[in-house]
């Protein structure tokens, strides 16, 4: 069976592999292959554009030449070829590896490979490899490869666009669902059911509901909500390989002035942080921006690590990036994506979760979704 390549995948794989390639010359590398586990393919995805279900895979690019994929199914196989980057798709195991050193072997009697993934790659497969390639030499690119990823084509944003509306769609059913007596596990059943009815492929949901002694957020229970109550979620859906999130959070009846402070509050900081967002800036600059507004208005405490994980980060292929944290200095550019939520607690109204994803233009920042951040009330 082939699959007919069509403009679109051709221009697509071309700018993919041509930075690629540009950051290969630079790092002195012959070649990159890429190993993914099953709990995250972003690398082996990127490099073909195909949707991987089982347990691992890899996929190897030559500085020159055509690229290769080596799969552990069938299924795989056949998600490779309809996707269209690679003609070269071969089974292989784990342990044995088979077909990747002939590859790799048939395009430079000895060179420098790097290895994207590397942190994930089992020791016996790792010692393997050495084996079967005497005399190469082998260089950790996850951080290569991520930052290439990190910087978004506008096929991608436009993906990431169509996911933004999935998370639209689905805070509308999550407010719906929002009603006295209803348990956690029946709004997100209810969430669920909306937007894999859009074509959502995943969703990873953490939700929290109750009052101020609410300190973060957990996979969903059979609580039941209650009037007074603030409920808390990170949305965030695949669709078509490409994550979007939303951080929002409702009121069940009429809401407190604690309450009403806390969405004020984390509403200035998100938008402080989004003003932030612009092509040469770093995550540091957007989450010190969200930071300076608790610290102004004398939360600063709940800006650290006891309080915060991280004021963002950025997606993509994977749901959780670089992350947005005083101190680091990715610097952002045009068309990367990143969501900006300073999620965290106070003693205002507990834990609160308020955020946006966005793109970063040549001017700033766009949002990709439509919900607007409001303090969202469900009427009883």
């Amino acid at each position: 069976m082939t699959v007919k390549k069509n403009q679109v995948d051709l221009k697509e794989r071309d700018w993919r592999y041509n930075r690629i390639r540009k950051a290969m010359a630079k790092e002195d590398l012959d070649g990159i292959l890429a190993f993914v586990p099953a709990w995250r393919r972003e690398d082996v995805c990127y490099l073909t554009a195909a949707a991987l279900e089982s347990s691992f895979a890899l996929a190897y690019l030559p500085i020159s030449g055509e690229p290769a994929a080596f799969v552990g199914s069938l299924e795989d196989v056949v998600a490779v070829r309809n996707a269209g980057f690679v003609d070269d798709i071969r089974l292989t195991s784990l342990l044995g590896l088979e077909g990747v050193a002939d590859r790799i072997k048939s395009d430079m009697a000895k060179g420098r490979i790097g290895i994207a993934g590397a942190e994930f790659l089992p020791h016996a497969t790792w010692k393997h490899l050495e084996s079967q390639l005497p005399g190469f030499k082998f260089k950790n690119a996850t951080p290569m490869i991520t930052s290439i990823r990190w910087v978004k084509s506008e096929w991608e944003v436009a993906q990431m666009r169509h996911t933004g509306t999935i998370c639209d769609a689905a805070w509308a059913a999550f407010l719906e669902a929002c009603q006295p007596g209803v348990t956690e596990f029946e709004i997100i059943a209810e969430v669920e059911a909306r937007l894999r009815g859009m074509g959502a492929e995943d969703n990873f949901m953490l939700i929290a509901s109750g009052g101020d002694e609410v300190m973060g957020m957990t996979p969903p229970s059979d609580r039941k909500l209650q009037i007074g109550d603030m409920v808390r979620t990170e949305l965030t859906p695949q669709c078509r390989g490409y994550w979007m999130q939303i951080c929002r959070t409702a009121v069940i009846g009429e809401p407190s002035a604690g309450q009403r402070e806390s969405f004020e509050l984390f509403d200035a900081a998100t938008a402080a942080g989004i003003a932030a967002v612009k092509p040469g800036a770093t995550m540091h600059d957007v989450a010190m921006a969200e930071n300076d507004v608790f610290r102004e208005r004398g939360f600063g405490q709940y800006c650290t690590s006891e309080y915060t994980r991280v004021r963002g980060h950025g997606l993509g292929l994977h749901l959780d990036e670089v992350p947005v944290l005083e101190g680091i200095d990715t610097i952002l550019e045009e068309n990367s994506v990143l969501v900006v939520h300073p999620n965290t607690f106070t003693p205002l109204a507990g834990y609160h979760v308020l955020g946006d994803p966005v793109v970063v233009t040549a001017t700033g920042a766009e949002k990709l979704i439509s919900t607007p951040r409001i303090l969202d009330v469900v009427p009883v």
